[in-house]
């Protein structure tokens, strides 16, 4: 369990072929309501590789789990070695290998914030070999809820230029890091300045979220094609 209602998954596929996706792309989970209606989920890839996938290689996954949800049980219900059915990846919320910016702005709420982890390996690289900046904005109610907080945390402090910032809504931790803000990440947009010239925004996560932060990016400047956007809508 990653937070009290969020689990990490991993899972490789049964026929011994490799799961090449892009980071920031998503699968899809197949399966059938009670009533034996087909239905599917979409869940970010949270894999963090350095290398190509090669066979055998995991992929991650961290599921929301809904109260009552048929796709819930359907996680609760696996045991190590289960199956499920997927397609995919799908997506292209992910980092364009042309783009020229010095900076990425990362903002996500809840589950939202799993593409970012799977592109860590492009994010040093692009660090490394072009310089460029990158906050992450993590959202979150308490502590318990920052899913993958220790990989951003370790990653920032590996990485210069690169700075993580978890604002929390509702509980701060004990002795918190000078980069914690209390309040919600839209509130914080304005202190790291965002900056037409030099952005590129990602924002996953919580519509109303990403919504309030689209509009706060619009009003400082940033054109359309450089604020990228994927909303996160649960579902039973």
């Amino acid at each position: 369990m990653l937070a009290p209602s969020v689990g990490h998954y991993q899972f490789v596929r049964d026929d011994g072929q490799p799961l090449d996706f892009q980071p920031g792309q998503f699968i899809q989970v197949h399966f059938q309501y009670a009533d034996g209606t087909d239905t599917k989920r979409s869940y970010s890839l949270a894999t963090i590789h350095d290398h190509a996938l090669g066979p055998g290689d995991a992929v991650d996954i961290a599921v929301s789990f809904v109260p009552g949800g048929a796709a819930t049980a359907l996680f609760e219900g696996l045991e190590l070695g289960g199956h499920i059915t997927g397609s995919g990846p799908f997506g292209r919320f992910c980092l364009n290998p042309g783009d020229h910016n010095s900076r990425y702005l990362l903002i996500a709420t809840g589950t939202g914030v799993t593409p970012y982890r799977s592109m860590l390996p492009l994010l040093r690289k692009a660090i490394e070999e072009r310089g460029v900046e990158v906050v992450l904005l993590q959202g979150a109610r308490t502590p318990a809820e920052l899913l993958y907080s220790e990989d951003f945390r370790a990653f920032a402090e590996a990485t210069p230029g690169f700075r993580y910032m978890p604002c929390l809504s509702r509980e701060l931790p004990d002795n918190p890091h000078p980069d914690v803000r209390q309040g919600y990440v839209q509130q914080h947009l304005a202190e790291i300045g965002p900056d037409p010239t030099r952005d590129i925004a990602y924002l996953c996560g919580n519509p109303d979220m990403v919504d309030a932060c689209f509009e706060a990016l619009k009003a400082a400047g940033l054109p359309i094609p450089q604020v990228r956007r994927e909303k996160y809508v649960s579902s039973k």
